[in-house]
Order: structure tokens, then sequence, then C-alpha cells
């Protein structure tokens, strides 16, 4: 399930040195907007470096249930890449032996991959601090072969980490297609019953909430605290945090803002609410992206166009910390998605 054929990798390679052209040329070319290389340079954070590594983000395959207008992976069902047992287990010695304390699985839908118990379990005794699945909910109540996720979560001690548009039906079904936002309530109600989400549980189980359209998230504590009324009032569903993350102008969202004619704008946008305090404490500079077949990137959105990280070692199989630390983030504008207003990351807000 991992191969391709040549047809749809040439179009895939196609695709991103379209996206990378578009993101590179035009309103940055002509010089309309500085590019963020040179808003940075500003503010004397160029070139950008990693710190002390933290999170190891594994991406077990692009295959998924659903076909949201804003992923950023291009994920669906008939996606086939799916990262082998043999790529599992290079990740494993990894992870045994590096000093991250977060490992994060994300997908598609992480659990499509045949092999994710197994790795969970795994992964699971290696010691990490904090273990992130990231879930699309809809998964759980998708197939019978997945309705016992919760238990297996708690089972492993997995901080569930799972993606709502909205709290309402009406703007989650039109980002994620229809019947997504009954099924997300039926799995929360699931996840809250085996003790996620609880007040004062240590199941951890977290939300994610992605603008619908062209236009940046509102301020995150607001919006957790408008989710947990609805949620609570309407459904009686527990939650602990809410991460409110910026849609990066990539993959299926760029294309979006294309078609709608919301590209420039959106771009201006992001560059006039750029926030240098969070530059520091981008996630690029705490974590390692590792794609689907092992590759080595400085974060998933640069994983999606491509961008491998700038070191000679550029594969989880000749994974080599010092090496990896001794680099420079490689970057293009679509970085001004991380640190437009209070930034963004896969863990909410950085700034």
């Amino acid at each position: 399930m991992a191969t391709k054929s040549l047809k749809a990798r040439n179009n895939d390679i196609a695709n991103t040195q379209r996206q990378l052209e578009i993101l590179s040329n035009g309103i940055f070319a002509n010089g309309e907007l500085p590019t963020f290389a040179t808003k940075i340079k500003e503010t004397n954070q160029f070139p950008l470096r990693p710190k002390k590594l933290e999170i190891l983000q594994i991406n077990l395959g692009y295959m998924c249930n659903q076909v949201c207008d804003h992923c950023h992976v291009d994920a669906g069902p008939d996606r086939k890449e799916i990262m082998t047992i043999e790529t599992m287990n290079q990740c494993l010695e990894v992870i045994k032996k590096t000093g991250a304390h977060t490992l994060d699985l994300t997908g598609g839908a992480p659990e499509m991959n045949p092999n994710f118990r197994w790795f969970v379990e795994e992964a699971s005794k290696a010691g990490i601090k904090d273990f992130i699945v990231r879930s699309n909910l809809t998964i759980i109540k998708a197939n019978k072969k997945y309705h016992d996720l919760p238990d297996f979560f708690k089972k492993h001690g997995v901080h569930v980490v799972s993606s709502l548009p909205h709290y309402t039906k009406g703007k989650t079904d039109k980002q994620r297609g229809d019947g997504v936002f009954d099924k997300s309530i039926e799995a929360l109600k699931s996840l809250n019953e085996v003790g996620y989400g609880m007040p004062n549980s240590d199941l951890k189980l977290d939300l994610v909430y992605n603008p619908s359209g062209a236009f940046l998230p509102g301020n995150q504590q607001a919006l957790e605290q408008d989710f947990k009324k609805a949620l609570k009032a309407d459904f009686d569903i527990n939650f602990h945090n809410l991460f409110a993350i910026t849609n990066l102008p990539i993959s299926r969202f760029l294309d979006y803002l294309i078609a709608s004619e919301n590209y420039e704008d959106y771009m201006t946008a992001l560059v006039d609410a750029f926030n240098p305090s969070a530059v520091a404490n981008v996630m690029c500079t705490n974590t390692i992206s590792v794609s689907w077949d092992g590759f080595l990137y400085d974060c998933d959105f640069n994983q999606m166009l491509n961008l491998k990280v700038a070191s000679k070692v550029q594969h989880i199989s000749a994974y080599n910390e010092e090496l990896l630390q001794n680099r420079n983030i490689v970057i293009n504008q679509h970085c001004f998605g991380c640190t437009a207003g209070a930034g963004s990351s896969c863990q909410g807000v950085v700034a």
C-alpha cells in the first residue's frame, strides 16, 4: 500500500511545484508584499534555527475516511500512501533514543493504517510522556472495527486531539461533508463515556478549530469558552482545551483561495498580522515531522510542499539528532500563517 503509480507521483510533483511557484511569485516576487525571510531578517531572527527537539510528529499515511475542504494533506479515501511496518520500525528506533518527550501521530486518519494499533502499542513502551493521536472523530463511527478506539486509546494513555470545525452542524458539515457533525458528536460522547475530556480526568481530549473561510481564527480562549458552553448545553459533552489553528495557504486551501479569488487578500492579511514574538515559538523550532515514506521535514506543512530538512540527514533510517540540530529551518511564504496574530501551531497559539 506504500507504493504509487509513476503517473500519480508525477502529478504530485507537478502540483507541488505549481504551489511553490504560486507562493514564491506574484505579489512576493513583484515586491507588493515582503517575503517571510525579509520579515524575520528585520527582527534579527534569520536564519530560523531549531531548539531542543521536543516533538516527533509522524504521518502514518494520507488515507482518510473524509475529504475536508481545508485539509493541507489532501487526504481522502483514494489516497494509498501508507507508512510501512519497516518505516515504523525505523521510527521506533529513533523514538527510543531521541530526546523528544512527545510523539504526535497524524494522517489522513492515522487509525486507518493497518499497523496503527501495533505501532501505538510498541511506541507506548518507549516512555513517551505525551502520546498524541490526531483523530478526525468520525473514524470512530465509520466502521465497527473502529468502535473500540476510545477503549484502546484509554488503555495506552493516548492524548486525543480531534478536529471539530464548529459547534454547529451547518458550519461543520459545510467544511467537512454532510453528516460529519452528527458522527463527531457521537464519537465525542463515546470518548466522554470512557473518561476522556471529563473534569479532573487524566485522559486528555482536546479539540482543534480551523476557520471555514479565508480569514484568521478569533481569540483562542474566547473560542474555547464558546465551544465548551455550546457543546455542554446542547449535547452534554466535555473536553479539555481548544486549539485555534490558522489555515495555511497550501494544498486544498491554496486551491480554494485561488478559485475564490481570495489568495492575495488572504496573504495580505497574514503579512499584516505578522507577529515577531510568535517566530521564536513556531512548531518547526522544536519538532521534526516524519512523512509516511520516512523523509524528514521541519513541519508537516513543509512536508506537503516537499521541502525536506536542510541537512545531510533527510530520512528516518539515517536519523542523527546532532546533525539535525545543526541546520537552518526551511521557510517560504506559507510560514506567515504560523506567525500571524497570536501565532499558530499544531498545539494552538504560540504567542
